[in-house]
């Protein structure tokens, strides 16, 4: 299982390349894209999510979790000890090279109730309704057919369950330039939606309750600038 889309293939060599690296709290190359006070690299696990969904999926002892681009496996590790033995966490991911180093984490750190699964969030290799809550840090930007991705985690998802994303959205539209730029969308900036289009679409793939917060510095969508990327908290709920 390769890609074969440009942008897919971009992505995959970026981050097979930042699994060598040592721990960061950006997926951005400086930082500016995401409020990186925010990310914890906990226990020297390789953190490049734009913020703290586990915070708001209060996940419960016996949950499901799935993560989508499980990375290093930061918040599979801690989505483990919230659900405890009696839940089950599984990892996403189409990089080997972070898959391969999320297993060497999570056996190093003892943790027995995660599993690394490789495959791509458009086609994920999940059991339907499966799921109690979906979460993804600073990763669904990087997909280039989103509501693909959003009809995927309905699927997964039992009835009732939710998802807690931390993404990068834009108010209004990228320039150009910038939406062509390969590097760009590896860290996580061209690919950004608009934060209604976003909220539409979870809305058109089945989901109710979807909402969106703003995480970086600003109290509400209304005071980030036209055009400018931000860091938010989106959430959902697959009717019962």
């Amino acid at each position: 299982m390769e890609p074969t889309d440009p942008t897919r293939i971009a992505v995959k060599e970026h981050y097979a390349r930042l699994a060598s690296q040592k721990p960061r709290q950006s997926c951005c190359s400086d930082g500016d894209c995401c409020n990186s006070s925010k990310n914890v690299v906990e226990e020297g696990v390789l953190s490049l999510g734009c913020g703290t969904p586990l915070e708001a999926a209060m996940l419960k002892p016996g949950e499901t979790v799935l993560d989508l681009g499980s990375g290093a496996g930061p918040d599979c590790i801690r989505a483990a000890r919230l659900v405890g033995p009696s839940g089950r966490v599984i990892g996403l991911d189409m990089t080997s090279e972070m898959i391969a180093k999320a297993r060497a984490n999570t056996d190093r750190l003892g943790i027995e109730n995660v599993e690394y699964r490789r495959g791509f969030l458009e086609n994920m290799p999940v059991e339907d309704a499966s799921i109690d809550v979906v979460i993804s840090n600073c990763v669904v930007n990087l997909s280039p057919d989103k509501p693909a991705v959003f009809s995927e985690v309905l699927r997964v998802l039992k009835p009732g369950g939710r998802l807690v994303f931390s993404d990068i959205v834009v108010k209004g539209r990228l320039p150009q330039q910038v939406l062509q730029d390969q590097e760009a969308w590896c860290e996580c900036v061209s690919g950004a939606l608009d934060a209604e289009v976003y909220i539409d679409q979870l809305s058109s793939a089945g989901f109710g309750g979807a909402a969106l917060q703003v995480n970086d510095n600003f109290s509400n969508l209304t005071e980030v600038p036209l055009n400018q990327p931000f860091s938010a908290l989106i959430s959902a709920v697959k009717p019962v």
